[in-house]
C-alpha cells in the first residue's frame, strides 16, 4: 500500500563529526520519514517549497520546462524501495501525443524526484514497506532543527 506523503521541510541532523546533515521531511502516515540529503538537494528542494524565483532555471526548473515543451507533465513520484540504506524513487510521467497518454516511469534519487514534485505540485507517495523500516514518530525530532535549512549554522 501506498500513502500520499507530504514536504514538511528540511531537517538538520548532527553527524557523529559535529557537522550539520540535512534531512528532507516526509509526513505520511502520522509518521516523519527523513531521508538524508546534501546541502546542495536541500537547498533546491528549499527554493521549490518557497517558490522564489531565481535568475537563472536551476536543472529541476530545466527539467520540468523542457518536459512541458515536448508535451509532458509529472503525474507524481513515489518513494518506493529502501535497500542497505538508500531510498529509491520514481517519477510517473504522461506525455500527450495526438490527444492519447503515454505513460513512462523514470528512477531517481528522492532528493530529485522531490525537488520535482514541489515544483509541479504532484503527489508524493510512499510505500509501507519504506514506512515500515524508516517512519519515525514525531517526538524523535527537535522542533527548532526542523527550520529551514541553512549549512552554515
Amino acid at each position: 500500500m501506498e500513502h500520499t506523503a507530504e514536504v514538511t521541510g528540511i531537517g538538520v541532523g548532527t553527524s557523529e563529526d559535529g557537522s550539520n546533515v540535512p534531512a528532507v521531511l516526509l509526513a505520511a502516515r502520522e509518521e516523519y520519514l527523513p531521508i538524508v540529503i546534501t546541502a546542495d538537494q536541500a537547498r533546491a528542494i528549499q527554493l521549490g517549497l518557497s517558490g522564489e524565483p531565481f535568475e537563472r532555471p536551476l536543472t529541476h526548473d530545466l527539467l520540468v520546462e523542457m518536459l512541458t515543451e515536448f508535451g509532458g507533465a509529472v503525474d507524481g513520484i513515489r518513494i518506493d524501495d529502501l535497500a542497505d540504506g538508500t531510498f529509491y524513487a520514481k517519477v510517473d510521467v504522461e506525455q500527450y501525443e495526438n490527444g492519447e497518454p503515454r505513460k513512462f516511469v523514470f528512477d531517481a534519487r528522492p532528493s530529485d524526484a522531490i525537488a520535482l514534485a514541489v515544483r509541479v505540485d504532484c503527489p508524493i507517495t510512499v510505500s509501507d514497506g519504506v514506512l515500515d523500516r524508516a517512519g519515525r514518530h514525531e517526538d524523535e525530532f527537535e522542533p527548532e532543527r526542523i527550520d529551514d535549512f541553512d549549512d552554515e549554522r
